[in-house]
This record gives structure tokens, C-alpha cells and sequence, in this order.
């Protein structure tokens, strides 16, 4: 098996996900990926394919993440991985379709407009 590799996005985070055949070890940036994502409810959404299709341990990966924080860079990381395996083996697609791994989420932050605080919060009216 050749090397495959996918690219998953997540607000402003870009991951590019290399997926070989090996005994499971998953790094981010040159990092162990518990190392890199020290939260576990990140970490859990890094694995959620893999347990979602029952493939623990059976394939490497090696992850290139930029921009964004941990959060959006973990689901970037996700959907990359879900793409990745997608394209090893189109029998996983149904699964990680129903867990949403492969839709991409476009949801960014607003930017904020001038004479106002924030992007729409504005300041207090006074009629008199």
C-alpha cells in the first residue's frame, strides 16, 4: 500500500493528513499527537474515525496542521483522517457519513465593524 494523503479544514486550521500502512502511531507537526493535543476530549475527536470504523492501530500518520486554535485544528485533523480512509477504502464512507466527519464545517468567526465593540454587539441607545 502506497502512501495516501487528504487535507481536512476547520475555521482557519488546514491539516494535511499522510496515511501508510504500520502499528497505529499518529504524529501532528513532528509530535506525538498526545503531546500535541494534551486535552482528552481533543485527542478523542483525533481517533473518532478509527473507532467509528474499528481500525485501531492498523495504519500510520503522519499530520502537517497550521492556523487556528487546538479545537479547530483537531476537527481539521479529523476530517482529514476521515478523507484519507475514505479513499483507502470506499466501505467507509456510509459510517463516517452518519458521525458527519466528512462534511466540512463553515462556520468562522464574524469580523468586527468599525464604531461598534464587537461584530454586532453595539453600544448602549440613549434617546434623551
Amino acid at each position: 500500500m502506497e502512501m495516501i494523503n487528504a487535507t481536512g479544514r476547520r475555521k482557519s486550521s488546514v491539516a494535511r493528513v499522510y496515511l501508510t500502512k504500520g502499528e497505529g502511531k499518529i504524529t501532528v507537526n513532528g509530535r506525538d499527537f498526545r503531546d500535541y493535543f494534551p486535552q482528552l476530549h481533543v485527542q478523542g475527536s483525533v481517533i473518532a474515525p478509527f473507532e467509528t470504523i474499528n481500525a485501531e492501530a492498523i495504519y500510520d500518520l503522519t499530520i502537517n496542521v497550521e492556523g487556528g486554535g487546538f479545537k479547530g485544528q483537531a476537527e481539521a485533523v479529523r476530517m482529514g483522517i476521515s478523507r484519507a480512509l475514505v479513499k483507502l477504502n470506499e466501505d467507509f464512507r456510509s459510517p463516517l457519513k452518519a458521525q458527519k466527519f466528512l462534511m466540512r464545517d463553515a462556520r468562522e468567526v464574524e469580523r468586527k465593524k468599525y464604531g461598534k465593540p464587537k461584530a454586532r454587539k453595539s453600544f448602549q441607545f440613549s434617546k434623551r
